[in-house]
């Protein structure tokens, strides 16, 4: 009987640490101003090629305040309840709800406004505390935008701004964009919009003061209704710029900005970081590097404007 214990004992300190625990499964979860984000699926390959399988070796907690801001906060404190390992976020707003409601969870951004100018994080190579990831540097974007909608149409006096004032990420490529328009000696208008039904009247204003370009910031309502916005735009006959493919895949003139399926898969290599022990403080936060110009010449015809060679040559998507 003893030597039957002794085979027992050494048998059991023979099998390696982690076969002896269940080995935890991690818990990430995903905080979004907006249901549907395209960002998601390109997260979840991204995590696929780093060997996680949703349902198998990760578990996935989805919460959207479904263009309902002021529900962010709630959602971030309730993945905070369900203990997740990582929360990651989608837009500044949900950035900032996640911040607000933990100090000890990672975050992973996959791609907020100037983590810095909204006050998420202190610096960008040193960003501290529990926040990290990837961020949409608009200050250099914006004047290009400009420049691009000057080169489309050198016509362009006057640019009309579309935003939501509820969204801080926004207010601060506005305020971007302001600069821009100065140095460009360029008149801008602020056209505010909290609710799809407002899309009608700050058109007709826009048509009153007489701007003759569009700027569309990304924010709710205007990610849901990108079309929406092309078609009025089209129907004013104003030339318009985008960050996003999406909006001239709806059908707006123009778009310059991050490629966004690079992104949310730098955002996963982050999450994987985090995962194998590494602190947020100490993964300095990451500015995109692949930027795309799209044209939909489609809409160049119908609001009468001929993109110019030097410009189309510049593309990289043209739709037709």
């Amino acid at each position: 009987m003893r030597s039957l214990l002794t085979l027992l004992i050494v048998f059991a300190l023979s099998i390696p640490a982690e076969a002896q625990q269940a080995k935890k499964i991690p818990r990430i979860g995903i905080l979004t101003a907006r249901s549907g984000a395209l960002e998601t699926e390109a997260f979840r390959d991204g995590l696929r090629e780093l060997g996680y399988i949703e349902g198998q070796n990760l578990v996935m907690e989805y919460r959207s305040a479904d263009d309902r801001l002021e529900q962010l906060p709630d959602l971030a404190a309730e993945l905070v309840r369900l203990k997740v390992d990582v929360i990651v976020t989608q837009s500044t707003p949900a950035t900032i709800a996640a911040k607000n409601a933990t100090k000890t969870i990672p975050i992973i951004m996959a791609g907020s406004i100037d983590p810095v100018a909204t006050g998420v994080v202190p610096s960008l190579a040193r960003p501290g505390g529990n926040i990290t990831g990837v961020t949409v540097m608009n200050e250099e974007l914006a004047g290009k935008r400009l420049e691009l909608l000057k080169e489309t149409n050198p016509k362009v006096s006057h640019v009309a701004v579309l935003w939501n004032p509820a969204n801080s990420g926004a207010a601060v490529v506005l305020k971007q964009t302001q600069t821009a328009a100065k140095q460009l000696s360029l008149p801008l208008e602020s056209l505010e919009i909290r609710s799809v039904n407002d899309l009608q009247g700050v058109f007709e204003a826009a048509t009153r003061s007489g701007a003759n370009a569009l700027v569309v910031l990304r924010s709710v309502p205007i990610s849901d209704h990108l079309k929406v916005v092309a078609d009025l735009a089209i129907k004013d006959r104003l030339p318009s710029i985008h960050d996003r493919g999406d909006f001239v895949e709806a059908g707006g003139l123009m778009s310059y900005g991050p490629n966004l399926s690079d992104m949310p898969r730098r955002a996963a290599i982050y999450v994987d970081k985090v995962l194998k022990g590494a602190k947020p403080a100490e993964l300095p936060v990451e500015r995109p590097t692949k930027f795309e110009l799209i044209i939909n010449l489609k809409t160049a015809k119908q609001i009468g404007l001929t993109i110019p060679p030097n410009v189309l040559l510049r593309a990289d998507k043209v739709i037709k």
